[in-house]
C-alpha cells in the first residue's frame, strides 16, 4: 500500500537507526487508531532491507492480556538463547537477560529493532520490560520503537509511567499526522469523489480515508457500516469465517478456519481479510471491533466458544487467550480449567496483576473444583494480589483459605494459612485483625511442636510489635524465632526474624541494627527471598528516616526501589515512592514528591498503609502551595489510623499541624498533636516525640515534654525550641533537610527570614510564604520584601508568558495549528513553544507536559 506525507516519520526512523549503533535510541509514535503507526513501521522495516533485523511484537486486546506476549512474538523471531529462554519457561530476569544478549551481539552483526506495537494494551510484565530495556538502551546497537494510541493512554495509564522512566536523552517522537486536506483531495478525485467532504468525514485518518474511498455509498456513517457492507456481498459461509476472525484479537491461526479455505480465500478476496504470514487478519484492529460489536451477544457468546473449542486443540497456544474466549463465551467449566494455568504462567514472568485478574475470573465459579485445588487456588490468589501491591484484594480469598482449613481440621495448615491472612491484614490496614490472626497463629501451631510454619508465626508478631514500636517485645519474639529456626536449620526463617530484630535494634544501637539489616538483605538476596531482601531494605530506609538521618535514607531508598521494582514487588515499590516523596519534600525537590506521591497513590492498592507517606508528601506540598490539603490530609489520617502505628500517625499528625498553622488554626492542631505526642512519649520514639513537641510548642508556646531517650545527641527540634534558629538550620542542611532548616530560618534574624523567604518562593510555596510574611511584619522586622507578581509565582517552571499561554492551551486540548490560529503566530512558532514548554518540564510528549503541569498547579 502506497504512503503518503510520511516522508518526514520515515526520515526521522532512518536517522534514529544509523545513530542506534552509537548509543541505542527509543523512537514513540503514538497517534489515534487508523493514523498509519503500524504502515510506517512496516514501511521503514521494508526499508531497512540488510541493514538491520527487525523483530516484531504485539500486544493484544485481551480480556487480560498475554503476559510478555510481545517478548514471545520476538523470540520466535529470534530463535537461538530468547526462544530457548521462552520455550523452557525461564523468569523474567533469565528472559529480560536473553533479550539483552539478543539485541546486544557483535558490532559487525546488523543492529536489532525491535518493535512493540500496541503498547496501550501492554501487561504489566511488557511494562516492566519497556522500562529495562529503556534504561539500559543507550548502551545497547538496537532501536525500540514502541507505537500506541495516544487517545487511549491518559495521564494516568501505567505506560506514561513506564516511558517516563527512559531517559529523555534517548527518546524521540515520530509524529504521524492525519493527511492533510489537499491530500485527501487528491485522493478523492481519483475515485470521483468531492476532496471537502471525504476530508470532513475522516478527519485526515488514512484508515478512514480508504475505507470510504472503497465503499459504495459517498456518505457512510461509521467505519462499522463500511465494513458490514463489504460484508454484505460474502457468501454466508465467507460471512461465518469473517464473523469467526472478528472474535480472535489480532490474527487468527490457519488450524481455527481449517476446512473453510475457500470461504476465506473469498473474505481476502472482497478485502475483509488479510494473510499475515499463515495467519488470518482485519487489516486494522478498528475493523475488527467494528465487525465483533456487530454481532448479537448470543452469536458473539457462540463464537467465542467456537475459537476456545479450536484453540484449545493447538498445542502451546497461551492459556491467557483460552481464557479470554471462555471468559467472553461463558464457558465457566473451561474458565476454571485454564484459568490458574494461565495465572501461573503470568506470576512466573513476573506479571503479578494479570495473574490477579485471571484469578479474580475464577474466583466465582471456584466450588467446580476439587476441594484440595479450591484452597490452593484461593491461597495462590491471596499470595499474587500480596506480590502485585494488591493485598486488600487478597484479604478476601485468605480469609475464605482459612475457613476451608478450619473446616478441614488441619491445624498445621491452618496455622500457614493464619500467618499469610495477617500479613495481608496488615498491608490492608486492619491492624487488629492483623495482630488476632498473628495471634491465633501461634496458638495453633505451639502444641505441633518445633516447626517451620512455628518460627514464622513467632517472627510475624516480632514483626507486628516493631512495626507498632514495641521494641522490647519485637526482640524478643524475634530471639525466639530465630532460635527455633537455628534448631531446625532454616535459613529463611532467621532470615525474617533478623530483619525484625536488626529494625527493633537500631533505635537503641544504630550501628549494630543497619549492619544486622544490611547482612540479612545480603544473604535474603542470594537465597532468592526477594520479599525479605526487599523488606530489609524499606526497613533500613525507614530507620533513617525516623532518626533524622535525611540524606542516607534517601540513598537507601533509591537502592530499594531499584530492587523491590526489579522484582516486581509492587506493594514495596508503592510504599517506597511515597517514603521518596517525603524525602524530596526535604530535599527542596517538590515536582519530583508530587511525582513520586501520584505514582503512588495511582497505584492499584488505595486502602493500605503503602499510600500513608505519598499522602503525607502531597498534603505538605498542598498546604505550603495553598492548595486542597484538607482531602489529602484527612484520607492520610483515615489510612493512618486504621493501623494504629505511631509510625503512621505521628508523620500525618505533624503535616496537619503545619496546615493547620499555616490556616492560622492554632487551637485545632494543638487537638491533632496532643494524642499523637502522648502516644510517641510512650512508645519512646525521640525524633517523633521532638517533632509533635515542635509543632504543638508552635501552637500554643506549652513547654516541650521531658526528653525522650536517645542514643543521639543530635537533635535539632530542641535546639530551635531552645532559641538556636542557627544550629537547628546546619544540623537539617548538614542531614539532608533543606525544607526543615528553611523553616529554622523562618525563627532567625531578617537576613535568616529573608533567605527563607527567598527559597519559599523559588518552591512556590505561595501559603507558607504568607504565612511567613505576616510573622515577620508582627515581629516588627523592616523591609521585608514582597513575594514575586502573581504571573511569576504560577510559573515555577519558569515559562514565560507566551509559553504560559500555549501550555493553557495545550491542556485545553487544542493542536498546534489550533493554537497559532488563537495567538496569530505562526505554526513554527508554536511548534517553537510547545518544544520549550515541554523541555522545561521535563516531558517528552504533550500529554506529559499537561499532567506535570496540573501537577504543579501551573494549569487548571
Amino acid at each position: 500500500m502506497q504512503l503518503y506525507e510520511r516522508s518526514t516519520a520515515l526520515g526521522l526512523l532512518d536517522t534514529l537507526l544509523r545513530g542506534a549503533a552509537d548509543g541505542g535510541r527509543v523512537g514513540l509514535i503514538a497517534g489515534e487508531a487508523g493514523i498509519g503507526k503500524s504502515s510506517v513501521v512496516k514501511a521503514f522495516a521494508a526499508a531497512c532491507g540488510s541493514r538491520a533485523v527487525v523483530l516484531w511484537g504485539a500486544c493484544d486486546p485481551l480480556v487480560t492480556p498475554r503476559a510478555l506476549g510481545p517478548l514471545h512474538d520476538i523470540a520466535r523471531q529470534a530463535g537461538g538463547a530468547l526462544a530457548e529462554a521462552v520455550a523452557t519457561g525461564a523468569g523474567q530476569s533469565e528472559l529480560f537477560a536473553a533479550l539483552v544478549a539478543e539485541l546486544s551481539g557483535p558490532r559487525q552483526r546488523p543492529p536489532r529493532v525491535m518493535v512493540v506495537e500496541d503498547a496501550h494494551w501492554a501487561d504489566e510484565a511488557t511494562l516492566d520490560l519497556l522500562v529495562f530495556l529503556g534504561r539500559r538502551i543507550e548502551r545497547l546497537p538496537a532501536l525500540l520503537l514502541v507505537t500506541y494510541r495516544e487517545d487511549e493512554v491518559g495521564t494516568d495509564h501505567a505506560l506514561r509511567a513506564a516511558l517516563a522512566s527512559v531517559p529523555r536523552s534517548a527518546v524521540k517522537p515520530v509524529p504521524v499526522a492525519p493527511l492533510s486536506a489537499a491530500c485527501v483531495a487528491g485522493l478523492a478525485a481519483d475515485h470521483g469523489r468531492p476532496g471537502a467532504e471525504v476530508f470532513q468525514l475522516t478527519g485526515g485518518n488514512p484508515l478512514l480515508v480508504t475505507e470510504l474511498l472503497a465503499a459504495d455509498r459517498a456518505v457512510p456513517a461509521t467505519v462499522g457500516d463500511l465494513t458490514r457492507a463489504r460484508l454484505r456481498r460474502l457468501s454466508a459461509a465467507a460471512r461465518e469465517v469473517a464473523h469467526l476472525v472478528s472474535v480472535i484479537p489480532t490474527s487468527a491461526e490457519a488450524a481455527v478456519l481449517a476446512g473453510a479455505e475457500d470461504a476465506v480465500d473469498e473474505c481476502v478476496a472482497g478485502g475483509v481479510l488479510v494473510a499475515r504470514g499463515d495467519m488470518m487478519a482485519y487489516r486494522h484492529e478498528l475493523l475488527r471491533q467494528a465487525v465483533e460489536e456487530s454481532l448479537t451477544p448470543p452469536r458473539r457468546a457462540a463464537l467465542h466458544r467456537l475459537a476456545l473449542t479450536r484453540l484449545a486443540r493447538i498445542e502451546g497456544t497461551d492459556p491467557a487467550r483460552l481464557v479470554h474466549h471462555a471468559r467472553l463465551g461463558g464457558d465457566h467449566a473451561e474458565l476454571v480449567r485454564f484459568g490458574p494455568r494461565a495465572a501461573a504462567g503470568a506470576a512466573a514472568q513476573g506479571a503479578h496483576r494479570e495473574a490477579v485478574a485471571h484469578f479474580r475470573a475464577v474466583r466465582p465459579h471456584a466450588a467446580m473444583l476439587p476441594e484440595g485445588d479450591r484452597i490452593r487456588l484461593l491461597e495462590s490468589y491471596a499470595e499474587q494480589a500480596y506480590l502485585a501491591g494488591m493485598a486488600s484484594e487478597g484479604l478476601e480469598p485468605i480469609t475464605a483459605a482459612v475457613t476451608e482449613r478450619e473446616r478441614l481440621g488441619d491445624p498445621f495448615e491452618l496455622g500457614e494459612s493464619l500467618r499469610r491472612l495477617s500479613r495481608l491484614a496488615w498491608w490492608s490496614a486492619q491492624a487488629e485483625q492483623a495482630r488476632d490472626a498473628a495471634d491465633r497463629a501461634v496458638r495453633v501451631l505451639a502444641p505441633l511442636g518445633p516447626s517451620r510454619a512455628l518460627g514464622m508465626a513467632y517472627s510475624n508478631l516480632a514483626q507486628l510489635h516493631m512495626l507498632s514500636h514495641r521494641m522490647a517485645e519485637a526482640v524478643e519474639w524475634g530471639e525466639r524465632a530465630r532460635r527455633l529456626a537455628d534448631q531446625l536449620d532454616d535459613p529463611a526463617t532467621s532470615v525474617h526474624a533478623s530483619i525484625n530484630i536488626g529494625t527493633a535494634r537500631m533505635f537503641a544501637d544504630h550501628s549494630e541494627g543497619q549492619a544486622t539489616l544490611r547482612a540479612a538483605h545480603t544473604t535474603a538476596a542470594r537465597a532468592g527471598h526477594v520479599d525479605d531482601a526487599a523488606r530489609a531494605l524499606v526497613n533500613l530506609t525507614t530507620c533513617h528516616e525516623q532518626v533524622g538521618d535525611y540524606a542516607t535514607a534517601h540513598a537507601v531508598a533509591e537502592e530499594a526501589l531499584r530492587y523491590a521494582d526489579t522484582h516486581e514487588l509492587g506493594g514495596y515499590v508503592q510504599y517506597l515512592l511515597g517514603v521518596r516523596a517525603v524525602l524530596r519534600v526535604g530535599r527542596g525537590d517538590w515536582d519530583g514528591a508530587l511525582s513520586d506521591a501520584a505514582e503512588s497513590l495511582d497505584r492499584a492498592s488505595v486502602a493500605s498503609v503503602a499510600i500513608v507517606p505519598a499522602l503525607v508528601a502531597k498534603g505538605r506540598v498542598d498546604a505550603a502551595r495553598g492548595g486542597d490539603a484538607a482531602a489529602t490530609l484527612t484520607r492520610a489520617v483515615d489510612a493512618a489510623s486504621a493501623t494504629g502505628e505511631l509510625q503512621r500517625m505521628a508523620p500525618v499528625c505533624a503535616a496537619w499541624a503545619e496546615f493547620h498553622l499555616l490556616d492560622g488554626e492554632a487551637d485545632a492542631a494543638a487537638r491533632q498533636l496532643r494524642p499523637a505526642l502522648r502516644l510517641a512519649v510512650d512508645r519512646g520514639h525521640p525524633w517523633f516525640a521532638d517533632e509533635l513537641a515542635f509543632w504543638l510548642w508552635r501552637a500554643t508556646n506549652e513547654p516541650a515534654p521531658p526528653v525522650v531517650a536517645s542514643t543521639s545527641a543530635v537533635r535539632p527540634y530542641r535546639l530551635l525550641m531552645s532559641g538556636d534558629w542557627a544550629g537547628a538550620a546546619a544540623l537539617w542542611r548538614a542531614r539532608g533537610d533543606a525544607y526543615r532548616a528553611v523553616q529554622a530560618l523562618a525563627f532567625g534574624d531578617r537576613a535568616a527570614a529573608v533567605a527563607a523567604l527567598r527559597e519559599l518562593d523559588r518552591l512556590n510555596a505561595v501559603r507558607a510564604a504568607q504565612s511567613l510574611r505576616a510573622a515577620l511584619h508582627r515581629r516588627g522586622v523592616p523591609g521585608v520584601p514582597r513575594g514575586p507578581r502573581p504571573a511569576s509565582a504560577a510559573n515555577a517552571a519558569g515559562l514565560t508568558p507566551r509559553q504560559a499561554q500555549v501550555l493553557g492551551l495545550l491542556a485545553e486540548g487544542f493542536t498546534n495549528a489550533e493554537i497559532a490560529s488563537r495567538l496569530t503566530l505562526a505554526p513554527k512558532t508554536i511548534e517553537h513553544h510547545v518544544a520549550a514548554v515541554l523541555d522545561k518540564l521535563g516531558a517528552t510528549t504533550r500529554g506529559q507536559a499537561v499532567a506535570a503541569a496540573r501537577r504543579r498547579g501551573l494549569v487548571g
